[in-house]
C-alpha cells in the first residue's frame, strides 16, 4: 500500500514550494486546500449544505464566494468548525479514491491544518515546514495584498511551529531554495529507506 506523508506548516512557510520539489522527484501531490475549493465549487450536494449553513451570498453568479464565507468564519470559530464538518469528509473520500490509484512508494498530501484537525493517524510520516515569523508575514503580504496584522492574526490562530515540529518526522526550515531542496532530497532519501525496511 502506497504510504501517506503528511505535509504542513503554517501560513507563508512555503508548504507549496516543498511540494512542488517533492513532485519534481516524481512523488504524486494532492493538495487538500485546492482540492476542497474545487470539490465546493463543483459538488451540488456540497453547494446545498453550505448554502443552508451560509446563505444564498456563499455563492455569486455560480462561483464560491470565498472573501464572504472568509469574513464570516474568521471571527467565528464554530460556523468554521461546521464548515469543516461539512466539506473535510468530502475531501477525505475524494483523497482516499485519488490514493488508490497511485502506485509510488509514498505520495504526499498537502494540509495546512493537520494537527488542528486531529488527523495526525491518517498519515505514516509527517513534514512540517516552518519559516521565521517575519518571513512567513512578508510572504503572504506579498503574495495576497494583506495587511500585517491580518496574517499575524491568521497565524495567532494556528497552532504554534514547536506544537507542529515536536510531532513532526521531518521539519523543512525553509529559508534558501538551495537549502530547501538539499533537504526534501535527504527527506525523499530517507523516507524511501524507511519504507524499504518496513
Amino acid at each position: 500500500m502506497t504510504k501517506i506523508v503528511g505535509l504542513t506548516g503554517g501560513i507563508g512557510s512555503g508548504k507549496t514550494t516543498v511540494a512542488q520539489m517533492f513532485k519534481a522527484l516524481g512523488v504524486p501531490v494532492y493538495n487538500a486546500d485546492d482540492e476542497a475549493k474545487a470539490l465546493m465549487q463543483s459538488s451540488e450536494i456540497l453547494k446545498r449544505e453550505l448554502i443552508q449553513l451560509l446563505g444564498v451570498n456563499c455563492y455569486q453568479n455560480e462561483q464560491l464566494n470565498r472573501s464572504f464565507i472568509a469574513s464570516k468564519v474568521f471571527a467565528d470559530k464554530a460556523l468554521l468548525e461546521k464548515i469543516n464538518a461539512i466539506v473535510h469528509p468530502k475531501v477525505a473520500a475524494h483523497f482516499e479514491a485519488w490514493h488508490a490509484k497511485q502506485n509510488t512508494p509514498y505520495v504526499i498530501k498537502e494540509v495546512a491544518i493537520l494537527f488542528e484537525t486531529g488527523s495526525q493517524h491518517l498519515f505514516d510520516f509527517i513534514l512540517t515546514v516552518t519559516a521565521p515569523v517575519e518571513t512567513r508575514i512578508q510572504r503572504v503580504m506579498d503574495r495576497d495584498q494583506k495587511t500585517k496584522s491580518d496574517v499575524e492574526l491568521v497565524i495567532k490562530n494556528q497552532l504554534s511551529e514547536d506544537e507542529k515540529i515536536n510531532q513532526s518526522h521531518f521539519v523543512i526550515f525553509n529559508n534558501t531554495i538551495l537549502e530547501t531542496q538539499r533537504k526534501v532530497q535527504e527527506i525523499h532519501n530517507e523516507i524511501l529507506k524507511l519504507i524499504e525496511n518496513s
